[in-house]
């Protein structure tokens, strides 16, 4: 250390960029909303709950993980592609992503999405 760097960093960790990190994270909550979001349209709509019953089964709870996997899958790629070189901090990233994640996990509450349920 030449006496310049802020306290707690050291020649490893100075210069990395975080960016790959907040991707990743990030990409959490937009699975986990995703999830919350075909939850509830799966209660509000009756023609998509029978298009996310890709297996009998299991019902439209296939559809619904499937759905949601991918959108994490591509938001991650999408993101790493972003954010990798940049110099982001990782607690911005990580506040969006427990937002992100607090309504997901709100979407699938019964409670909270039999209230679009159809009759």
């Amino acid at each position: 250390m030449t006496g310049n760097e802020e306290p707690g960093t050291d020649e490893r960790t100075a210069d990395k960029p975080e960016g790959a990190i907040s991707a990743a994270i990030l990409a959490a909550g937009v699975g986990a909303t995703a999830l919350g979001i075909v939850t509830v349209l799966a209660a509000a709509s009756t023609s998509a709950a029978g298009w996310l019953q890709w297996s009998a089964a299991v019902g439209p709870l296939s559809g619904k993980t499937t759905v949601a996997v991918l959108c994490w899958l591509v938001s991650w790629a999408l993101l790493h592609v972003a954010l990798r070189n940049r110099p982001t901090e990782t607690r911005p990233a990580l506040t969006i992503a427990l937002i992100l994640i607090g309504l997901g996990v709100l979407g699938t509450f019964p409670s909270f999405f039999e209230l679009f349920a159809v009759e």
